[in-house]
């Protein structure tokens, strides 16, 4: 639980460090893009929990 939230915390460190700095943020720039993102991310959580 304390990595998932680290990383929470970081990838919204990073999108806002991003758009601060005005340097393309690197995700996709549309929902379907950014919804891909997510269940890559929960897939690879679910996986891991699996395995172990």
């Amino acid at each position: 639980m304390t990595a998932t939230l680290i990383g929470v915390i970081l990838a919204l460190a990073i999108g806002a460090a991003c758009r601060l700095v005005d340097i393309p943020v690197p995700a996709p720039p549309k929902l379907q893009g950014a919804l891909l993102v997510l269940t890559m991310t929960l897939g690879f959580l679910a996986g891991e929990r699996w395995l172990s």
